[in-house]
Order: structure tokens, then sequence, then C-alpha cells
């Protein structure tokens, strides 16, 4: 898929996009709290085992979704019994660990996503943050471009002083409540609105099959970063353009509409 007029709009998802992020490791931690405690009575009623929650397992079972329905579905993964009931609980203390996590400085921006979203802003394309978790803010503030910059020898003339990445997005729909998360395109058609851009003109980089379903549902391009060894399921979820860094991006294609590799 191409822009016929151009990418005038590029939406950007966060945990395992920009940030690596400990939410797999708080939902995995969590569960095992929970299943050597509480719940150890009904534990071997599961097929849960600290070994069986993989990445894999994350990505495909509950990356994208809001907190609740990932809950949700890792437990019904796990043929835990009263899975709905249960799901609260779980949900809730896999949030209070995600806030000690970060609290801790457990995450880190990755710098190839940095360089990519600075480059696509030096093109002039307005970015929006788009994640189904409410946390995602607590680490865009806490991650500074200007110092990153600095540190590549990047200079553009958006930056300033204490410029954080959460500052530096035109519009944030991080965590809102909408009525349907992905792969329903609600939250991307929204950023595209806020943008004031056409979905046909918007981008989303993703790192979730979700995510890339949601994108596709609202007639944008796909951009699918594989991070977690997933290149070949978002392939399948049909991304535009499959990568595994986004420094392979050929970001001067952008504003004739297309996504594409750099020397492809």
């Amino acid at each position: 898929m191409s822009a016929q007029d151009g990418f005038h709009g590029a939406i950007f998802d966060i945990d395992g996009v920009m940030v690596d992020s400990p939410h797999e490791r708080a939902w995995r931690e969590a569960l095992r709290e929970l299943m050597e405690s509480q719940w150890s009575d009904i534990r071997e009623q599961t097929t849960w085992s600290p070994e069986a929650f993989t990445p894999q397992v994350y990505q495909r079972v509950m990356s994208g979704k809001p907190r609740m329905a990932g809950a949700l579905a890792a437990l019904q993964y796990f043929h835990v019994p009263d899975a709905e009931k249960r799901a609260v609980t779980y949900g809730e203390r896999k949030q209070s660990m995600i806030i000690e996590l970060i609290n801790a400085g457990e995450f880190h921006a990755y710098p190839d996503a940095l360089r990519f979203i600075m480059a696509v802003r030096d093109l002039g394309v307005p970015v929006a943050a788009a994640s189904s978790s409410k946390n995602a803010d607590l680490f865009l503030a806490r991650i500074r471009l200007d110092t990153f910059a600095q540190q590549e020898g990047l200079h553009y003339d958006f930056l300033r002083p204490g410029l954080s990445l959460l500052d530096f997005f035109d519009a944030d729909l991080s965590g809102r409540d909408f009525a349907q998360g992905k792969p329903h395109p609600e939250i991307f058609l929204t950023g595209a609105q806020e943008l004031g851009v056409p979905p046909a003109e918007c981008f989303v980089v993703e790192d979730a099959v979700s995510g890339i379903q949601a994108a596709k549902a609202g007639e944008m391009a796909a951009l699918g970063i594989a991070r977690a060894d997933d290149a070949d399921a978002l392939s399948a979820a049909h991304a535009d353009l499959v990568v595994t860094s986004l420094d392979d991006v050929d970001v001067h294609r952008l504003p004739r509409g297309t996504l594409a590799r750099r020397g492809g």
C-alpha cells in the first residue's frame, strides 16, 4: 500500500516500538506470583508454568491489548478456571508491578526508533502516539530527545533543552478508553483525526499483529517492526513493510507515500 499524495501523518505504538518496556516482564511475574500464592490451589488445573509464558506467547496473545483484555486473554490461553473473574486481580497486580519497574528505571528507548521519529518529523510529518497502555506517558516523559540527539551527533531545528518524547508528539492517544481495542482501528482513526490528516495519508508503526490488523482495518499503511522474531506473523497480518530495525526504512521515500527499505 502507498499513499498517492504522500504521507502526511505518522502514528506510533509505544511499547515494543519506541520503548523496550517491562510490560512483558510485569505480566509474566505477576502471573507467577499469583500461581505461587493465592492461586496455588488451581495451578494444577491450568497449562501454566514459568517456562510456558514465552515472549512468543506474550506477542501473540497479549501484546497491543488494553490491560483487562490482555489479562483475560492470558488466563484463557493458560486455561485458568474462572478466567473472567480472576482477570481483574491479575490486571491489578500487573499494574502495581509495572509502576514499580518504571520507577526503578527498568526500561529504555530503542535508539533506532528515536532516530526514525526525528527523521520523520524533520520531513514535516506530524506524529501521534497511540498505545493501548495507560502507562505509556510515564515512559515518554522520562525519555530525553535532546540528550539522545546530542549523544548521536544529530542536529534538528526542533530540538530544545529538556525536550522529552512525550512533549515531541503532536497528538497523544495513549491509554484513552476507546469503545474498541486493537485490532479495531478506532485508536488509529482518532489519531489521524487529531493530526488533521486523512487516514489514507497516514502510516502506522506497530510491533503487534493486532496493531497491524488495526492499521489495515483503518485503511492505513502499516510498518511492522519485528523485535521478537515475529516478522512472518507481521507479514501474515498484511503489514506493508516489515523490518527488524527502523534504521532500515528509507525515510526519503515517505513524502512520496511509499514504505520501502533502504536500497530497496
